[in-house]
């Protein structure tokens, strides 16, 4: 009888132990996560916005080269990270010299009753993640991370080396490493930012030249922004 109370009483301090580290586990998250927001909502956190120009190489089996502008728009949470969301416009161009030829010498006129295009403009949707690095007045360096989607604009399809990009849904993501140039040390706010980007646009839902549905397109190249 005794062993069964005392296993009885050892139980309810371990359950009462749990629930209430569980409670003060909750309690932090809740903590930290209105600590995040609350800023955002009476307006004390810091607006930041971005344009960007960037040029792209294509490299790999299928490549495309990429001239687009986008714009970022969101909250500055610290000194050293920025979150938001983003939209551009991105053209890209295929060289006609090395797409896909059928049989006889000639572009394959279309997939699935979709006529083809060597050069067309995408638009992508993304969530833009930035990270400075020796924030302050002077220059120092960022690392951006754009993540989301893009499509076609229109009904052609982009004629590849070896297949055609879709207008269906595609995955786009955009790393881009550099350094941030404030306007002047009164105004740091305001800054140029250049940087190596790297751009990959992929989806199963694409049209290869031989078996498969997988298209990649790998681009390489600069990204020039302005923020304020």
């Amino acid at each position: 009888m005794r062993g069964i109370c005392f296993k009885w009483i050892l139980g309810t301090v371990l359950m009462s132990c749990i629930c209430f580290g569980a409670r003060a586990q909750y309690y932090q998250i809740a903590s930290q996560l209105s600590g995040l927001i609350s800023p955002a909502l009476s307006g004390s956190m810091n607006y930041r916005g971005f344009v960007e120009i960037a040029g792209l190489a294509g490299f790999g089996e299928n490549h495309a080269n990429f001239v687009g502008i986008s714009t970022s728009q969101g909250f500055q949470y610290s000194s050293w990270f920025f979150m938001g969301v983003g939209l551009g416009v991105d053209m890209a161009i295929v060289r006609n010299d090395v797409v896909d030829k059928n049989d006889w010498g000639g572009v394959y006129p279309g997939y699935y009753d979709h006529s083809t295009s060597r050069t067309k403009a995408m638009v992508p949707v993304f969530t833009d993640f930035r990270f400075n690095i020796g924030a302050g007045r002077g220059m120092g360096a960022y690392i951006d991370l754009k993540l989301g989607a893009s499509w076609l604009l229109g009904n052609r399809y982009l004629t590849l080396q070896h297949g055609r990009l879709s207008g269906n849904t595609q995955f786009y993501l955009k790393p881009s490493v550099g350094v941030r140039i404030p306007v002047s040390d009164a105004n740091s706010r305001q800054a140029f930012n250049v940087g190596l980007t790297y751009q990959l646009v992929t989806s199963n839902s694409n049209y290869y030249r031989w078996d498969g549905d997988g298209v990649t397109l790998n681009a390489l190249g600069l990204s020039v922004a302005y923020e304020w």
